[in-house]
């Protein structure tokens, strides 16, 4: 019974349609509590369309995506995310027009509010909580600034942050690192890794490999909308498979 619990997320078989082309043919995929994984690609391999069908943007055409044991494949992003499954984007799309610490807010008082069992936050409450978290990763002097002004690693930042305000019980991390600098990149590194003494699991999509083989406990490769490996990060990129995905024949 034990080892059922410590699943967190089950995909199985999911495949999915864009007309006559497939997208994601019969893709299968777990996740542990508080894991670390990588999933990787070529680009067009299918990853975005696997999270979005993870995360309820898009509806799988077939197979099944369970989260905490109950099949979530049918129900609304914002009721997933309500359970614990959160995501941030490539591109960060803060609310430009409220300062950082409000961004954080909406996801506390509509997101984490509305999970069963949690005690509800009041918005002074709320602040209180967003405060923590900004000065947690860095952002704390930055609160009151609005928040279409920061830089690209801090905006970056704050996407994290707002995920994380929803108390996530799995994040997905989507290129948050795209275009930026090693150090930049060392920086969320080290929030990504927080996460993790939180019990929070991650999923991290990313091309920049050195980022990939840091973070990740386990590697899972797509490549034309199917799952070619998935295991331990040196032994996937010593796949010839996977070699002739990224290095060609």
């Amino acid at each position: 019974m034990s080892e059922m619990r410590s699943e967190l997320l089950v995909v199985k078989g999911v495949v999915k349609r864009f007309g006559g082309f497939t997208a994601l043919d019969g893709v299968d995929l777990d996740l542990k509590v508080g894991e670390r994984l990588g999933l990787i690609g070529p680009n067009g391999s299918g990853k975005s369309t696997l999270v979005n069908c993870i995360c309820g943007t898009l509806f799988n055409d077939q197979g099944s995506v369970a989260f905490e044991g109950e099949e979530i494949s049918r129900l609304a992003a914002h009721k997933r995310i309500r359970r614990g499954l959160a995501r941030s984007f490539q591109l960060p799309k803060p609310f430009a027009t409220m300062t950082v610490v409000e961004n954080l807010c909406v996801p506390i008082l509509y997101a984490a509010n509305a999970r069963p069992g949690v005690v509800r936050a009041s918005p002074a409450q709320a602040v209180e909580q967003a405060m923590e978290i900004l000065n947690k990763i860095g952002l704390g002097a930055k609160a009151r600034e609005m928040s279409g002004g920061l830089t690209q690693v801090d905006m970056r930042k704050l996407e994290l942050a707002r995920a994380m305000a929803s108390r996530p019980k799995l994040l997905i991390s989507d290129e948050a690192m795209a275009g930026l600098s090693n150090s930049e990149v060392d920086e969320i590194l080290e929030l990504l890794f927080a996460m993790k003494e939180q019990g929070i699991a991650v999923i991290m999509i990313e091309h920049i490999m050195r980022a990939v083989m840091r973070f990740s406990e386990r590697v899972a490769v797509l490549v034309a909308g199917k799952k070619i490996a998935d295991g331990d990060p040196e032994e996937v990129m010593r796949n010839p498979e996977v070699e002739r995905a990224y290095l060609g024949e």
